[in-house]
């Protein structure tokens, strides 16, 4: 099949939707289809993969965001690349003016288009003071998605939640983890050295974008209870974003290795000792899974990820959502036992080892083949009524 993908965040960029959307390109590809990938164009050269055509299309930076860039709208564009290049189906990754655009686009040109859900853009608002547009932020997304022939999401609890907001087309695409890049077997001795860590002292990770939505603020209180009972415990930080900078400067004694890749980022993970992950916006929550299978024990709210994989007692805490107490007292019980991080590390690793790429590409692919033949026939029908 020849599938189109529109996606206005994607390599180089490093966050959890431009990854996944690349996971699954790479892996269509990889199955013999052609991938049409359009995005954004990037100040820097996108690099060429076997099997992915790129057609890079305006757009302009995100506010807040260095680094990543949103599509401006480009539907004579995407007509005239269709009219030449039909795909079989399209899958719309983002919500903004390019994802508009190809949905729309897509619509007229009679190509079956499904779309994800990604970010929780209705719940960002309120970080970023801007807690009025909630509700037109919500409608949008309705709008956008109700658009689609199918919402993908990753849990069930988040096709609940759509359901809930109106958008009634939401199929389940589970999310995997690389079991061979993200493992134990990976911890570094050098790299926790450069920490100024020995074996016995706890390192607590971060990994994701540094921004107001992710509640840092609970992060650092967490950790500020661990040092009180573990005073030589470290926190590392992996990733930027705009609340890097404030964060650094008021706490100086954190480490912050900044963005990490493919097997830097392995090394990071497997060579701290627990992952506490306070975020209330997550749609799912990658870093979780990539966490679990490097050994750590993780602490965080029963959203996302968290409700799908994390057993509370066994490979962590999972908390009730909001409950900041809770989530301290868990992130301190675990640091200063040494012993459970152990326990649970062990189990944290086993219980995502089934966890399988391929089969998520496949159910992909099955989706896409069922929306492309459907459309087909509905044209064949259409044709002989006519």
């Amino acid at each position: 099949m020849r599938i189109g993908i529109i996606s206005e965040t994607y390599p180089p960029e490093i966050n959890g939707v431009a990854l996944t959307v690349h996971s699954l390109a790479t892996g269509l590809a990889a199955r013999g289809h052609q991938v049409d990938l359009i995005r954004p164009r990037q100040p820097q050269p996108h690099q060429d993969e076997p099997g992915i055509e790129v057609l890079s299309v305006r757009g302009g930076a995100l506010p807040r965001y260095p680094g990543l860039r949103f599509g401006l709208p480009a539907g004579r564009t995407l007509r005239q690349h269709w009219r030449q290049q039909r795909p079989d189906a399209i899958y719309v990754a983002t919500e903004g003016p390019l994802g508009w655009s190809a949905v729309r686009t897509a619509a007229r040109l009679g190509i079956p288009v499904s779309s994800g859900f990604h970010t929780r853009f209705d719940s960002y608002a309120d970080h970023y003071g801007l807690g009025l547009l909630t509700p037109l932020v919500r409608g949008y997304l309705r709008r956008f998605h109700q658009r689609a022939a199918a919402t993908l999401v990753p849990t069930d609890a988040l096709a609940r939640e759509l359901h809930a907001m109106g958008i009634c087309n939401a199929r389940l695409l589970r999310r995997a983890v690389d079991t061979q890049l993200f493992h134990p077997n990976r911890r570094d001795d050098d790299l926790r050295s450069a920490w100024g860590v020995d074996a016995a002292t706890p390192v607590v990770l971060y990994v994701g974008r540094i921004a107001p939505e992710k509640n840092l603020e609970l992060a650092v209180q967490a950790f500020r209870a661990i040092q009180q009972r573990m005073p030589k415990a470290r926190y590392v930080w992996v990733g930027d974003g705009p609340a890097r900078a404030a964060l650094e400067a008021a706490n100086p004694d954190f480490i912050f290795a900044g963005t990490q890749r493919d097997e830097a980022l392995a090394r990071h993970y497997a060579s701290a000792d627990l992952f506490p992950f306070p975020s209330l916006s997550e749609t799912f929550g990658n870093v979780i899974l990539e966490a679990l299978a490097a050994g750590l024990p993780v602490v965080a709210y029963a959203e996302g990820a968290a409700r799908e994989h994390l057993i509370d007692g066994v490979n962590g805490y999972c908390i009730e959502a909001g409950n900041a107490a809770a989530f301290i007292g868990a992130a301190t019980r675990l640091a200063s036992n040494p012993g459970l991080i152990r326990h649970m590390g062990r189990a944290a690793h086993i219980g995502v080892a089934g966890l399988s790429p391929d089969a998520v590409i496949r159910d992909f692919e099955i989706l896409l083949r069922e929306m492309a033949e459907e459309n087909h026939h509905e044209h064949l029908a259409t044709a002989a009524h006519a």
